[in-house]
C-alpha cells in the first residue's frame, strides 16, 4: 500500500508537467547570479565604502561561492530531514531576501552576512535546479532538459548583468533589487511543487554507493572544476587584456563579453542536437573547443581572433556543463540529486572562487615573460581538459 501511494506521490507534478518543468528551470536562471549580479555596481560599491579595506568589497562577489560550497556538502543531510518543497522555498527565501537585504546596510560586515545567505541559498537550490530532473524525468529527456537548464543558467547571467547594471546607475544599493527574480520561483516552486523527499532508501550497497560518492563521481567533479576554471579566466582577464591590445574600444568590451554569454546560451540550447551528431566524442566538444578559442585569442588576435575565439569559449561553457550534468546524473540515477549533483556543484563554484588565486600565482611567476599569459595558460588547461575527459565513459550513445 505504500508503495503505490509513493508512486502516486511520483506522478502528482505531471499533471502540471509544463509548469513543473518551468518552475525547476526557472531555479537555472538564479544560480550564476549568486556573485555575479552585482559585478556591475562593485565600483559604485567601492567608492562607497571607500573608507574599508578593499578586500572586504571584493568579498561582496566571492563570498557567496565559499558559503554554496559548504551547504553543498551538507545538501545530502537536509535531503534526508527536508522534502523538495521545503527546500526549495527555504532556499529561495535564503537567496531573495538576504540579496535584497545586502543593499540596506551602510556597515560592510553585515553586507557580507546578507552575501553569505545568498550561498547557502544557492547552495540549496543548485543541485535542486538539476537534481529534480534526474529524480522526476526519465534518461531519454534529461540530456535536452540538462541543456535547457545550462541555457537558463547563461541567460539568467545576462539579464542579471544587465538589471544590476541600469539599478546601479540610480544607487549601489538599488542594484540588489535584482535579486527580486526569485520571487518568479517562488511563486511557480510554491504552486507546482510537491514535497516529496528525494532521498532515496536504498539497500546496503546502494548507501555505500552514495557514502562514497566523490570516489565513484571523482571523474565528473574534477572535469567540472576543470571546465570552469578554464572559462572563468575568459570573464576575469578580458577586459584587462583588451585594453593591453589597444584594438577593441573598451566601451565595446562589455558587449562582446554579452555576445559570449549568448552564444553560451546557444549551446545549451542546441546541446542534444550536438550531442546526437558527436556521439561518444562529445566528451572532447569543449575541450577543444576552448582550446581552439583561446589560440584564436593569442595568434591571430584582433577582432577576427576576440569575436571567434569570445564565441568559441562561450559555446564550450554553455555545452560542455550540461554534458558533465547529465552523464554524471545518469550514472547515479534518482539518487543524483544528494550524491554526485551536490559534489560538482561545489566544484563549479569551487574553480570561481580558486580561479583568480590560482592566476595570480602564474601571473608572480610567469608575468611579462609570456604575453597573453591568461589565455595560454587557459589553452594548456584546456589540454589538461581534453586528456581528463577521456576518463569519461558515456552511458548513452
Amino acid at each position: 500500500m505504500k508503495k503505490i501511494q509513493k508512486n502516486q506521490t511520483r506522478q502528482k507534478p505531471f499533471n502540471h508537467r509544463k509548469s513543473f518543468m518551468a518552475g525547476i528551470l526557472s531555479l537555472s536562471l538564479l544560480t550564476v547570479m549568486a556573485g555575479a549580479a552585482v559585478a556591475p555596481a562593485l565600483g559604485v560599491i567601492q567608492v562607497y565604502f571607500s573608507d574599508t579595506n578593499p578586500l572586504f568589497v571584493q568579498m561582496i562577489i566571492s563570498v557567496p561561492a565559499i558559503f554554496i560550497v559548504i551547504t553543498n556538502f551538507i545538501f545530502p543531510r537536509l535531503c534526508r530531514a527536508f522534502g523538495a518543497k521545503t527546500l526549495v522555498m527555504t532556499g529561495l527565501l535564503f537567496y531573495t531576501a538576504g540579496g535584497c537585504a545586502a543593499g540596506l546596510f551602510s556597515n560592510v560586515a553585515l553586507v557580507l552576512v546578507m552575501r553569505a545567505l545568498v550561498g547557502i541559498g544557492v547552495g540549496i537550490i543548485m543541485p535542486l535546479s538539476t537534481g529534480l530532473l534526474a529524480y522526476y524525468f526519465p534518461p531519454r529527456m534529461q540530456g535536452k532538459l540538462m541543456g535547457q537548464s545550462s541555457a537558463m543558467n547563461q541567460m539568467g547571467g545576462v539579464v542579471a548583468t544587465l538589471l544590476s547594471g541600469i539599478l546601479a546607475g540610480f544607487s549601489w544599493r538599488a542594484s540588489f533589487l535584482v535579486y527580486l527574480m526569485g520571487l518568479i520561483s517562488i511563486v511557480l516552486c510554491g504552486i507546482f511543487m510537491p514535497d516529496e523527499k528525494i532521498h532515496q532508501h536504498t539497500e546496503d550497497g546502494e548507501k555505500k554507493k552514495a557514502h562514497h560518492a566523490f570516489r565513484e563521481n571523482y571523474v565528473y567533479v574534477i572535469g567540472m572544476f576543470l571546465l570552469m576554471t578554464i572559462f572563468f579566466i575568459y570573464p576575469s582577464n578580458f577586459a584587462m587584456e583588451t585594453a593591453a591590445d589597444g584594438v577593441i574600444p573598451q566601451q565595446l568590451v562589455a558587449v562582446i563579453m554579452a555576445m559570449m554569454d549568448f552564444v553560451a546560451f546557444i549551446g545549451g540550447l542546441t546541446f542534444i542536437k550536438v550531442k546526437r551528431i558527436c556521439r561518444g566524442k562529445t566528451k572532447y566538444l569543449a575541450p577543444v573547443l576552448f582550446l581552439l578559442g583561446y589560440l584564436l585569442m593569442v595568434l591571430p588576435g584582433g577582432w577576427v581572433g576576440t569575436l571567434t575565439g569570445s564565441a568559441m569559449i562561450g559555446f564550450a561553457n554553455g555545452a560542455g556543463i550540461p554534458f558533465i550534468i547529465s552523464e554524471a546524473s545518469v550514472k547515479a540515477g534518482k539518487n543524483a540529486a544528494v550524491t554526485v549533483l551536490p559534489l560538482i556543484s561545489a566544484a563549479l563554484y569551487l574553480a570561481q572562487f580558486l580561479c583568480p588565486i590560482i592566476m595570480s600565482a602564474v601571473t608572480a611567476a610567469f608575468g611579462g615573460i609570456v604575453p597573453h599569459l591568461p589565455y595560454c595558460f587557459a589553452a594548456l588547461l584546456a589540454v589538461a581538459f581534453c586528456l581528463w575527459s577521456s576518463k569519461i565513459k558515456p552511458d548513452r550513445p
